[in-house]
Formats: structure tokens, C-alpha cells, sequence
């Protein structure tokens, strides 16, 4: 799937969609993207900015909710300007879909909005490409149906983001077969690391979260050859105003390539891949390893280097 000057493909270069949960400030949003355009140029990543200018479905009414479509807007228009990067955002009412796509390239559909079809096919009439969350209540199979339904509107260009399946309460857990599964549906996988490690009302009135289980569950998403990643930082995550105890420290997210030994920009098609992990065997058995770099194409001579 072509986006801009780079493809979105579980066979291709990775992706990263990179940013803040909610828009909380002009001057922040701008700080986190310029954070997120250095390390990913140095590291030859293809990024695309994330920040929603409205969160709909926060626990309680006293919850911060955004800055509303006019103004988060205008945010987003400034960033993608400004850094010459694509942007994505989530909408929650079919009648956002055409003032959004004007600025986002990349429509976000929310996992508790997946299965809804006015939403989706307002969506899909868009030029913009569509992501879906896949919902904490439904099987990586289910997702047939919400990519028939974007498909039936007359929009194919659709990404799938796992995010985690409810695990009684309060609790959510990444099955890894799901990436194969939503692969065999053909379309680019991301998986939503952040979201992924929440604690669903665990704060009684907000979300918990498990941070420092972010790069063991990144390396574990990238071991499945699959299109991307998705991680919003933030940079005092304790005082972020959505979803602070998933979100990164911010200049973790920036060391975050350097935590390999190896060169990361002399591997071909790895990126973070192998810039998640302090050691290559950590991602699996020497054997799988060997195998997984194959599968990025990276040379016999190359394995043989990395493995020692």
C-alpha cells in the first residue's frame, strides 16, 4: 500500500506510528512529532505522526477530552506541514470522516467502533487510507467482516492494528497468533503496543497501564514480519492527560534505537526491528533468528556477521 514515498506492507520497510495519545497542547504535539522525526529519519524508518484531537470514550466526564476537530485540526495540518510527514487521527462520528481526510492521510477507526457500518463506510468514501483497531472483544477472524464492510463502501486501502483481547477484568492480552491470522486477510498489520499494555478502568476513574513491558512486547509484535508498529510517547508520561501509564517516556522512545549493537541502518529492511533488542537472540531461537532475517532479505554473509 503506497503512502507518500514509502510502502505499508507486512514485506516491506517498517512503519512506525509514532506520537501522543490526545493533543494536549499546539506546542507539545510539535515537540513529540520533531522527537519522532529525528530518531526515524536517522534510522530509516517510515513514520507517520499520531494524535487524536478528540477522545470520546474516556472512563469518566471528568476525563480530558481533546481539543476539539476544529483546532486538533490545525494542529495536525501544522505537523504535517511542518515536518513533511503524513499524519493519522481517529474519528468517532460519520460526519468527521470528509474534514478529516482533507488533513489525514491515514483515518483511524476506534476498536469500540469497528463494527459500527455508518462509521465505517463514511470512512471508506474518503480518499484516505483506514485503520482499524481490531476491538478487545473480537477474534482476529471477525475482522473479515469490518474489512468487507470498508471494501463494500469502495475503499480497499485498509490497515488492521492489533491492540489486545480482554482478559477478564481489567486485564489485556496479545495473543501473537492473531498477526497471522489478520495477515491472512491480506492487508498491512500494526500492532498497538501502547494500548495493548493498558489496564482497562484499573485506575477506577482512568486507565492503568504497564509501560516498562513496552520493548518485550515490541519485539515480540516485530518477530511476526509484520507491517509496523504503533507507540505514543509523551514527555512526563505521569503528567500526560490520556493514557499516561502506556505511554513512553519520551527519550526513551529516542534511545530506543541505539539499544542494538548492530549498525542499525547497515540492515537492510530490519529498522527497529533489531533496534528493539539489546541482543538479536532475544527475539527468538538462533535458528528462527537466522530465519527471520532471511524472510528481510538480509544476506547469508550478513546472518553469519549478526549471530556472532
Amino acid at each position: 500500500m503506497k503512502l507518500r514515498d514509502f510502502k505499508i506492507d507486512n514485506n516491506e520497510k517498517m512503519t512506525l506510528m509514532g506520537g501522543m495519545n490526545v493533543l494536549e497542547s499546539r506546542d507539545l504535539a510539535m515537540e513529540v512529532a520533531e522527537k519522532f522525526k529525528d530518531v526515524t529519519d536517522k534510522n530509516g524508518i517510515n513514520y507517520i505522526f499520531k494524535g487524536s484531537f478528540d477522545k470520546a470514550n474516556r472512563s469518566s466526564i471528568n476525563s480530558f477530552r481533546g481539543p476539539g476537530l476544529d483546532e486538533g485540526l490545525k494542529i495536525l495540518e501544522e505537523i504535517s506541514k511542518t515536518y513533511d510527514i503524513p499524519v493519522i487521527t481517529d474519528i468517532h462520528e460519520p460526519n468527521q470522516a470528509n474534514s478529516v481526510s482533507e488533513i489525514c492521510e491515514v483515518i483511524q477507526i476506534p476498536a469500540f467502533l469497528a463494527r459500527q457500518t455508518d462509521l465505517v463506510s463514511a470512512a471508506a468514501k474518503t480518499s484516505s487510507i483506514i485503520q482499524f483497531k481490531k476491538p478487545q472483544f473480537l477474534s482476529a477472524q471477525e475482522m473479515s467482516n469490518v474489512v468487507e464492510k470498508c471494501e463494500a463502501a469502495g475503499n480497499k486501502n485498509i490497515t488492521l492494528c492489533e491492540r489486545g483481547n480482554s482478559y477478564g477484568y481489567n486485564n489485556l492480552v496479545v495473543d501473537t497468533l492473531n498477526f497471522q491470522i489478520l495477515k491472512k486477510l491480506s492487508k498491512p498489520v500494526i500492532f498497538d503496543v501502547t494500548h495493548s499494555l493498558q489496564l482497562p478502568g484499573g485506575l477506577g476513574s482512568s486507565t492503568g497501564g504497564r509501560r516498562e513491558y513496552v520493548l518485550s512486547l515490541a519485539k515480540a509484535g516485530m518477530s511476526q514480519s509484520i507491517a509496523g508498529l504503533f507507540l505514543e510517547a509523551h514527555p512526563n508520561p505521569d503528567e500526560a492527560k490520556c493514557d499516561g501509564p502506556c505511554a513512553l517516556p519520551l527519550p526513551v522512545t529516542l534511545r530506543l534505537p541505539s539499544q542494538s549493537p548492530f549498525g542499525v541502518t547497515q540492515i537492510r529492511l530490519c529498522s527497529l526491528q533489531l533496534a528493539l533488542s539489546t541482543r538479536i537472540y532475544d527475539l527468538c531461537s538462533p535458528i528462527y533468528t537466522t530465519r527471520f532475517l532471511y524472510a528481510k532479505n538480509i544476506t547469508r554473509r550478513e546472518c553469519l556477521r549478526i549471530l556472532r
